[in-house]
């Protein structure tokens, strides 16, 4: 049988799809990949301890991970075009505000709650499902890989950038969304019709499906605790902030590579590998970086050798579940696995700001990044490639 794409309209090509919805993912997670860099001036001015400012881009990582389930539930239901521009106005909305916080309440409101909606509604996880809906199945691995790796260059492209300008930047996703508008309410190709609660059934009741959520875990744990503390973990090294603003762009810079690469090699070996091997060289990557006397060289090299692998579990993690259950689904059953890497991220940005106020050092954190690292290595591995019985007949 076909696969379960719907013909595109002449002026929207898999190259413009993949063009437009690159452009999003990158107006819309460079700004957020960018805001460690404003811990230590906002705190000092406001006379907060970092566990403030910490706490408010925690409860941004926990409530993206909330909303990217609902998000995905109705962009599967009513399509994206709705999800993207709800999202972006959130996220404006929550930049604007954030610019201009003085209290730990507002902060919470704006750079927690409202950022966290808003990237729910309009990164590349919704990005990515709508790929997977229209782009032609030969070209979908590589358009996860490029749409991933966009996100990436918005982290390398908004690092001097300031927060005003974010939220202006943001209300370009309104246009742009329309080049993803998906149908609602999908059929898929079986012909017989799966609900919600069923595709919830099927995939949490599938080992492999699991052991990928699980693994997830880890991704938002290490990404987001480098991301928000790396900039004052290297000012408490001795370095200036001007050598931390240019390892988090290296690691974007480099990301690019890695996550086209990444969507390249999950069409030419198992995805399940593809994720072992990555999650076990960040952790060797960070174990090598805190054995090491920190320098800048250290820094631009660990930047680049993480960046390679930064986003680069997205596109294999994105193609199993595709594979596994099909389209009809992608947004819903890819945002709880994204759930997952965002409550990894709630707690890798909060125990760095808890455990550094507590201690004075970052050093539990890094070592429990190289424990997780190692387990979601270990629990890629038996994950089962195959399409469930429901699709054998007819793979995604």
């Amino acid at each position: 049988m076909k696969d379960d794409t719907r013909t595109i309209s002449s002026w929207r090509t898999p190259a413009l799809v993949i063009g437009f919805g690159s452009l999003i993912a990158l107006i819309a997670f460079g700004p957020r990949s960018t805001l460690g860099f404003f811990l230590t001036p906002l705190s000092s001015a406001n006379h907060w301890g970092r566990d403030v400012f910490a706490f408010a881009l925690a409860l941004q990582n926990l409530l993206w991970g909330v909303g990217q389930p609902l998000g995905g539930i109705i962009a599967d239901r009513f399509g994206s075009v709705r999800v993207l521009c709800g999202g972006a106005l959130l996220y404006a909305l929550g930049l604007a505000l954030m610019a201009h916080a003085t209290s730990a309440p507002v902060l919470n409101l704006s750079a927690g709650v409202l950022i966290g909606f808003g990237l729910a509604g309009c990164s590349f996880p919704v990005v990515l499902a709508a790929f997977g809906k229209i782009v032609p199945l030969q070209h979908r691995s590589i358009a996860f890989g490029f749409g991933t790796a966009a996100g990436s260059f918005g982290q390398f492209l908004y690092s001097p950038i300031a927060v005003t300008i974010f939220a202006v930047s943001m209300l370009a996703v309104l246009p742009l969304s329309i080049a993803l508008a998906t149908p609602p309410s999908e059929a898929p190709h079986t012909g017989r019709s799966q609900s919600l609660r069923q595709a919830l059934g099927e995939a949490f009741a599938h080992r492999s499906y699991v052991l990928l959520v699980l693994g997830f875990f880890t991704c938002g744990f290490q990404l987001q605790f480098i991301t928000v503390h790396m900039p004052a973990y290297l000012v408490d090294r001795g370095l200036s902030a001007q050598v931390g603003g240019w390892t988090i762009a290296t690691i974007g810079l480099f990301n690019i590579i890695g996550s086209v690469a990444a969507g390249w090699l999950g069409d030419r070996m198992p995805k399940r590998y593809l994720l072992s091997t990555i999650y076990f060289l960040r952790a060797a990557a960070i174990l090598a970086f805190i054995s090491f006397p920190v320098t800048p060289f250290t820094c631009i090299v660990f930047g680049a050798i993480m960046g390679l692998m930064w986003l680069s579990t997205v596109p294999p993690t994105n193609g199993i579940i595709a594979l596994m259950f099909g389209t009809r689904w992608l947004a819903t059953l890819a945002g709880f696995a994204f759930f997952s890497h965002q409550v990894g991220g709630f707690l890798g940005v909060w125990l760095g700001g808890l455990v550094f106020d507590r201690t004075g050092s970052y050093n539990m954190v890094w070592w429990l990044a190289i424990l997780f690292g190692v387990l979601s290595a270990l629990l890629n591995m038996p994950i089962v490639e195959k399409p469930v019985a429901r699709l054998a007949v007819a793979p995604a």
